[in-house]
């Protein structure tokens, strides 16, 4: 009688485990195969080795001789061949990895990469062959794992970091649309459950940031299985069996490391990515929206007369775009029902073109349901470039699975066929998807805005989670949402900057702005691409103060958790005199925001005034006699 595939898995592994308990008092005195893989002496070291007696690969990382990742797991189960044991060494090839890329948002346009690379090449003995490839950079390990074809389906991996029990960790309960809320544990103590794999540990070597990149279709997106009372997080793929017509090169098992400033502008994800696939990207442009899902709702969805008003109150900002949400192409009187006729008898092509007139794009909210086969997309697309549409805003992916994965693979190439950037809600979270398709300005994957159960610390954690490794659509601004945030209007303010998005969406009213005319007047300034990035202050789930560089201007976000306080910022921007512009809370007296203007050195302390939950905004740019003011005008 067959075995079920998931019982032969969990035997596997369970034998898999037991060889390895039973080996470890004898470690000593087996023999053991030890490869290192490093671009520097201080640069992370990643340290590979095959146990001769099991055949089993281990892989650690450390920092300046300190600890990062103990030994962890390395392997693949497939239908043909068990390649997490019984392996033996064949071949070690070495290269270096030198490119220079550009991309259309991010922390950094203009990017480099230096990595070395060491590809290990091992065998069973019965033949069957793997490859794992590892790279080591100045900020990041990762490997991964190439086999040829012939093994059949994967039916799961070994794969698993190990952590010092007592590193400090910040960690989300998994959700298949990675918007759960960040929690600090340490690696031992997280209850027993499945977490995202952007995974923050403190250890001995410096921060370590669990990630994933190059994933496509041809696998399977990966979450972190842990069980209380252990520093071990294995790798558990969406799928119980992952299709494989051929040969494999699974997605990368990233470690960010550092420093938590070299985290926090950590482009690791990215660099390990493939190249960009949009031949000429003139046409994709990142910008500061006027979003009115949380200005409007679903009557603002329905109304052309309430969308032109958000396309004049845009113009008059100069902000670059406005976006249409849920509603548009529903049917009036059923909600969440498409009109069979939106073709013909949508008011779309007359918003755009009122729009366009007055400077201003328009990107559309659509349902992933309404792009799920070839005929939907083949409607869809070419309708909405011809239009004239932007951007679209796709929701409800709610899947990591390979078939959802195979559906990004196709609207990704189409979007970008049709010139059409994209958001993506209820989404994967980026892993390298914006440099191989730039068009994709930013993914939610974020317990955003629109949440109602944030807390402080989860903001002040993002910055060194989840925003480290891609845009994040959390959409600020929202300040009418008084008692749905938890933080104060100054610190919404900061989170244009804290947070990247190549579609910086604010979620107001403009009533709320105009009410605000500090913020309002901050947010006309604001980009939504960057030259530089750099972290002045943070400690994950307290304070995070993020610089953000456009021109010879420098943008400040600062948002803290707990009481208020004096917060101290070394503004570390470079030499010369700065003239820097906050934007605060005000704490005498009325509620309000006020502004404060200095000249500083670089190299001094920025002091701001900070309330309880507070945070803060600030544009710094280079001081002479008779500069005034770093706010110039505005030209989209």
């Amino acid at each position: 009688m067959a075995v079920p595939i998931r019982t032969a898995v969990a035997a596997l592994c369970a034998g898999l485990v037991a060889a390895l308990l039973t080996t470890v008092p004898a470690r000593a005195e087996q023999q053991e195969r030890v490869w290192a893989v490093s671009t520097a002496a201080h640069a992370p070291r990643a340290r590979i080795s095959l146990d001769d007696t099991t055949g089993t690969v281990h892989l650690a990382v450390s920092r300046d001789g300190r600890k990062v990742v103990e030994p962890s797991s390395v392997g693949i189960v497939t239908e043909q061949a068990d390649l997490s044991q019984g392996l033996r060494f064949l071949h070690r090839k070495d290269r270096t990895v030198d490119e220079r890329y550009l991309t259309r948002s991010g922390k950094r346009l203009d990017r480099r990469v230096h990595m070395k690379e060491t590809r290990l090449s091992f065998a069973t003995a019965a033949g069957a062959r793997l490859d794992l490839v590892v790279r080591a950079s100045a900020d990041g390990v990762a490997y991964r794992y190439v086999l040829p074809a012939g093994h059949g389906d994967v039916l799961g991996e070994t794969s698993a970091f190990t952590l010092p029990p007592d590193a400090s960790a910040w960690l989300s309960t998994y959700r298949v649309d990675n918007e759960g809320r960040f929690a600090r544990y340490t690696a031992a103590t997280a209850p027993t459950g499945a977490y995202s794999d952007q995974a923050l540990f403190a250890t001995p070597g410096g921060y370590a940031l669990l990630a994933e990149s190059d994933l496509t279709g041809s696998c399977s997106g990966a979450r972190l299985d842990h069980t209380q009372g252990t520093g071990t997080y294995r790798i558990q793929l969406a799928d119980e069996r992952v299709r494989a017509d051929g040969p494999l090169a699974t997605p990368w098992r990233a470690m960010v490391t550092g420093d938590l400033a070299t985290v926090t502008r950590s482009t690791f994800t990215d660099d390990l990515a493939p190249a960009s696939e949009v031949a000429d990207p003139a046409w994709i442009r990142p910008g500061t929206v006027l979003w009115t899902w949380l200005a409007g709702g679903r009557a603002a969805g329905q109304s052309l007369a309430a969308q032109k008003a958000y396309v004049d109150y845009a113009a008059e900002r100069n902000w670059p775009y406005e976006a249409v949400d849920s509603g548009w192409y529903f049917k009036k009187d059923e909600w969440d029902v498409t009109d069979p006729d939106w073709q013909t008898n949508s008011w779309m092509p007359e918003l755009v073109a009122y729009a366009r007139a007055k400077g201003v794009g328009i990107v559309v909210w659509i349902h992933r349901r309404d792009l799920d086969t070839p005929e939907e997309r083949d409607r869809w697309l070419p309708t909405l470039e011809r239009w004239g549409v932007k951007g679209v805003k796709i929701d409800f992916m709610n899947s990591e699975a390979q078939a959802m994965l195979r559906w990004y693979d196709t609207i990704l190439s189409e979007t970008a066929a049709h010139h059409l950037m994209v958001d993506f809600h209820g989404s994967t979270i980026p892993k390298g998807i914006q440099r191989t398709w730039p068009q994709v300005m930013t993914l939610e994957g974020v317990g955003g805005e629109e949440k109602r159960t944030n807390t402080a610390a989860h903001l002040t954690t993002l910055p060194f989670t989840r925003n480290v490794i891609g845009s994040m659509d959390f959409t600020p601004g929202a300040f009418q949402r008084v008692g749905l945030r938890p933080n104060s209007d100054a610190a919404e303010v900061g989170l244009a900057v804290a947070y990247e998005s190549g579609l910086q969406m604010f979620a107001g009213t403009p009533e709320s702005y105009d009410e605000r005319p500090l913020a309002r007047a901050f947010f006309d300034q604001v980009p939504a691409a960057w030259d530089d990035t750099r972290l002045l202050a943070g400690q994950p789930g307290q304070e995070a103060v993020l610089a953000r560089r456009s021109g010879d201007r420098w943008f400040l976000g600062g948002v803290y958790s707990g009481a208020a306080r004096t917060a101290r910022v070394p503004l570390t921007l470079g030499p010369g005199r700065w003239l820097v512009e906050t934007v605060e809370d005000s704490t005498v007296g009325a509620d309000g925001l006020v502004q404060d203007r200095r000249v500083l050195r670089g190299g001094d302390t920025l002091t701001v005034d900070v309330v309880a939950q507070g945070g803060f905004a600030a544009l710094a740019c280079p001081w002479r006699p008779g500069v005034t003011t770093c706010h110039r005008p505005v030209l989209r």
